[in-house]
């Protein structure tokens, strides 16, 4: 039953997919929404295959600026975490600008940031550092906060640093936290990436964007949108198996590490 259980976990979502294709071709068959509007599954997927060496031309620099962007953030990210996790008082300082950072709209930044910044690759960039590091931050502070008590009691009896105390039982209990982030952050990259690039820039998926919007091509549009949906939920997915199997390995060594020093001082 449970293995029947999972097997219908798996095709359920295909199968939702599967029925609104459907449904979206059965619309634009019997034409109650012009084509022009809404062009059938099979015109997109054709507008797909060739404009394909093109997408992947502009794929290409969406996902350096992304990857660019991402990084910084995450370094960014991991040193305000830090900081607002040893001082309460920058925490208090930090964490309301954080707030109002997110609460003003990409869309409405973005311009801003190109007319500062010029339309090179450094506006997409902060913009992409700006929508990336939040997510990071506020995992990894929670993690930092959510350490275990006793595990850190315990390295204080064996005479550990506070440095130790951050490396043995604050990263590795924080990691879990991290990665919900990063989840959330990978999406975020590419959409900053995209809407800075749609709003100035010469070449990457929102250029492509802008173009065929003017053109009135509506089939290589619908492609695009699925390609950065597909780029999103890959990066997400790969996150997710790398969270579940490198890391937590790590994390477990290290607190390992820790009972076996543990034992140690008390054979002695």
């Amino acid at each position: 039953m449970k293995k029947f259980q999972n097997i219908t976990d798996k095709i359920a979502p295909s199968i939702i997919i599967a029925a609104l294709l459907i449904i979206w071709q059965i619309l634009s068959m019997v034409n109650i929404i012009p084509k022009f509007m809404l062009p059938s599954p099979f015109e997109v997927v054709k507008a797909f295959i060739s404009d394909f060496p093109l997408l992947m031309e502009h794929t290409k620099i969406t996902l350096i600026e992304a990857f660019l962007g991402l990084g910084l953030g995450i370094v960014l990210g991991f040193v305000v975490a830090v900081v607002m996790d040893r001082f309460e008082y920058a925490y208090k300082m930090i964490y309301p600008v954080l707030v109002i950072t997110q609460t003003i709209p990409t869309v409405a930044i973005a311009p801003l940031l190109v007319l500062w910044l010029g339309y090179g690759i450094l506006p997409k960039i902060t913009l992409i550092v700006m929508t990336s590091f939040f997510p990071i931050t506020i995992g990894l502070l929670d993690g930092f906060r959510s350490a275990d008590k006793d595990m850190l009691n315990l390295l204080k009896t064996m005479g550990a640093t506070p440095f130790q105390n951050f490396v043995h039982v604050k990263l590795p209990g924080s990691l879990g936290y991290f990665f919900a982030g990063l989840r959330i952050s990978v999406s975020y990259s590419i959409i900053g990436a995209v809407v800075a690039e749609w709003l100035g820039g010469f070449s990457g998926l929102g250029v492509y964007m802008t173009r065929v919007r003017k053109s009135y091509s509506f089939d290589k549009m619908f492609a695009v949108i699925f390609l950065i949906s597909a780029i999103s939920l890959l990066l997400m997915y790969l996150v997710k198996k790398y969270r579940n199997g490198v890391w937590f390995g790590k994390s477990k060594f290290l607190n390992k590490k820790i009972q076996n020093k543990s034992e140690e001082r008390y054979k002695k």
